[in-house]
């Protein structure tokens, strides 16, 4: 008796250790060579890593999803793993969390890929593309439809990181002008603040095209420097003060319908880490990606009336710039293709996904939604 006890002890401990190296090596390049924790003794070692951020301080919501995730990695290792946010500039300049986490220069960051799409066109698929994936369906091609699987492989080779979804900002809105915009000609010359993909689609209907940090953009209005800027939804650009250096806020942001914020992890340094710890730093990131979002769905609208209330006036962009920026979104998209064989190759996956998810969601949401919204007040 005491024996098969024991035999059924040894047996639950064993399937307790295997879960958790499936846990830490789901989707992983590379694992730990050296079992669960990385050392011969068996004990879990002190680790205290600094994490460079794209975000200011002042965003709770943006640079609070990278406190969401060091502090559940801090709490899941009993305190034995603790990870320092830091706001952008202090480690690193807002638009470099890449570089400087590639280089080893800072164990992690946080950030959105698509700035960096200088490096690699394909970073823009772990954010959002132009008419893209909304929030929900941009989780489920990258955790089920094997967006992630493939962009980690791509990260791991390029740039020596590891990545995974760590916020979603939900469908972001069109951004601030100092002019009211009606048609693609009104954009012709304009010079605006926006990132990745939807910045270049931009340039193709006429626009002159900056990139800048969050905390740069209010200044730059003020100023004249540049004439629209975009960010993210009424919370954040309430609390960046856009509203009081331009009058016209647009909607929808069809460059960013759900758009994906990651941890970023040097690969050397991920690959020194026990097994227990990157299982924790994949949970924490999970909870990172929704409670954003989540924060996110809860604040816009109270924030957007706010807006409306100090004078903003909101605007629809017209079908005729919709209809343009979407047929410009799909060439780009093609002359990357062209001449990338990895955008190539990604983009024929998710071009496949998004039929599916887009057909099922039409289907099934979509109905329900028409006739929801459709007995709301106006």
């Amino acid at each position: 008796m005491e024996r098969r006890k024991l035999m059924k002890a040894i047996a639950q401990g064993g399937l307790t250790a295997a879960a958790l190296g499936v846990v830490g090596g789901c989707n992983n390049p590379t694992n730990s060579p050296t079992g669960s924790t990385g050392r011969s003794d068996g004990a879990l070692p002190t680790l205290e890593w600094q994490m460079a951020t794209s975000w200011p301080t002042s965003l709770d919501t943006l640079f609070g999803g990278a406190k969401v995730f060091a502090d559940r990695v801090a709490l899941m290792t009993g305190g034995r793993f603790k990870i320092t946010p830091r706001a952008a500039g202090e480690l690193a300049p807002g638009l470099e969390v890449l570089n400087v986490v590639s280089q080893g220069a800072v164990q992690c960051g946080h950030t959105a890929s698509y700035y960096y799409i200088g490096k690699s066109p394909v970073t823009a698929f772990g954010a959002s593309l132009p008419f893209g994936f909304n929030a929900q369906q941009q989780n489920a091609w990258l955790y089920e439809g094997g967006g992630l699987r493939k962009l980690q492989e791509l990260y791991a080779s390029k740039f020596n990181v590891i990545q995974f979804p760590a916020g979603n900002t939900g469908a972001q809105m069109g951004g601030w002008f100092r002019k009211e915009i009606t048609s693609v000609s009104d954009l012709q010359g304009l010079k605006m603040r926006i990132p990745g993909l939807g910045g270049q689609v931009m340039g193709k209907l006429g626009v002159t095209v900056q990139t800048l940090p969050g905390g740069e953009i209010f200044q730059a209005l003020q100023t004249g420097a540049i004439d629209a800027a975009e960010w993210v939804g009424p919370y954040d650009d309430e609390k960046l003060g856009l509203n009081k250096v331009a009058q016209f806020y647009y909607y929808p942001g069809w460059w960013e319908p759900g758009t994906t914020l990651e941890v970023q992890i040097n690969l050397n340094e991920w690959n020194k880490l026990p097994g227990e710890y990157k299982a924790a730093i994949e949970t924490a990131a999970h909870e990172a990606n929704m409670t954003v979002l989540s924060r996110y769905e809860a604040q816009n609208n109270e924030a957007l009336q706010r807006l409306i209330q100090s004078g903003v006036q909101l605007r629809q962009y017209s079908d005729e710039i919709m209809a343009a920026a979407e047929d410009a979104s799909f060439a780009l998209y093609d002359e990357f293709a062209a001449k990338d064989a990895d955008f190539k190759s990604l983009f024929e996956e998710w071009k496949q996904f998004r039929s599916r998810v887009y057909a099922w969601n039409k289907l099934n949401e979509g109905s329900f939604e028409r006739f929801t919204y459709a007995q709301m007040p106006s």
